[in-house]
C-alpha cells in the first residue's frame, strides 16, 4: 500500500538513513556498498565519455564497382598521413658554409695552443669565441696537456647541413672530426669533437 502522508514518508526515510548506524556490521556493509558504487562509476563514466563517433561498418559501405563515394578518397594499399611531419631543419643537406669552416679553423688553431702554464681557464678563454657554452663546460674537465701539438692536415668539410656541419682536421695524434652547430643568434660554434674513424 503506497504511503500517502508526509509523516509516514518521514518515518520510512528515517529507517533507511538510520540503517547504517544500527550496528557496526551495517556500517561496514554500507561503506563497502558505497565504495563499490564509486569504483563502478569511476570505470563506467570514462568509457562512456571516451566513445568516439561510430565508424561505418563494411556492410554499410558502398559496393559499387568504383569503390568510392562522393567526398571519399579512393582506397589504396598505403594509408595517407593525416598531416605533414614538421620539416627537419637539421636533416636538410646544404653545401658547407665558409663562415662555418672559418670557425672550425680558428677553433682548431686555438685548441692546439694551450697556454705555457697549461692553465685550463686561459685555454678555455681563447676557445670561448668559437665554442658553445655547453661544450666549454665539458672541455673544462680536459687537461690542456692532452691536446695535440700541431695540425698536420688542414680543416676540410666532411658533412654539412643547414644547422650543423662536420669538419675533419689532421693532427699529430690523429684525425679529428669537429662538429659545429648554428646557434639561435645564427652564428656557428663548435659543439663537440671526436676521433675520426
Amino acid at each position: 500500500m503506497p504511503i500517502r502522508t508526509n509523516r509516514g514518508r518521514a518515518a520510512v526515510y528515517r529507517r533507511l538513513w538510520g540503517w547504517p548506524l544500527r550496528s557496526p556490521r551495517h556500517l561496514a556493509a554500507s561503506i563497502i556498498i558505497f565504495v563499490v558504487v564509486v569504483v563502478a562509476l569511476g570505470v563506467i563514466i570514462p568509457k562512456v565519455l571516451d566513445r568516439g563517433p561510430v565508424t561505418p561498418t563494411v556492410a554499410g559501405q558502398s559496393t559499387s564497382p568504383q569503390g568510392t563515394q562522393v567526398g571519399q578518397l579512393p582506397s589504396s594499399g598505403a594509408s595517407l598521413p593525416t598531416k605533414q611531419p614538421p620539416p627537419s631543419i637539421s636533416a636538410s643537406a646544404a653545401p658547407p658554409q665558409a663562415d662555418a669552416q672559418l670557425i672550425a679553423e680558428l677553433w682548431a688553431e686555438n685548441w692546439i695552443k694551450p697556454p705555457p702554464d697549461n692553465d685550463v681557464n686561459k685555454w678555455l678563454a681563447q676557445l670561448r669565441p668559437y665554442t658553445t657554452e655547453e661544450f666549454l663546460a665539458q672541455m673544462a674537465t680536459i687537461d690542456p696537456k692532452n691536446a695535440p701539438d700541431k695540425i698536420t692536415q688542414k680543416v676540410t668539410p666532411k658533412k654539412s647541413f643547414t644547422s650543423s656541419a662536420d669538419f675533419e682536421v689532421g693532427t699529430d695524434i690523429g684525425k679529428v672530426v669537429i662538429t659545429l652547430v648554428k646557434t639561435p643568434s645564427n652564428e656557428w660554434r663548435v659543439n663537440s669533437y671526436t676521433k675520426a674513424d
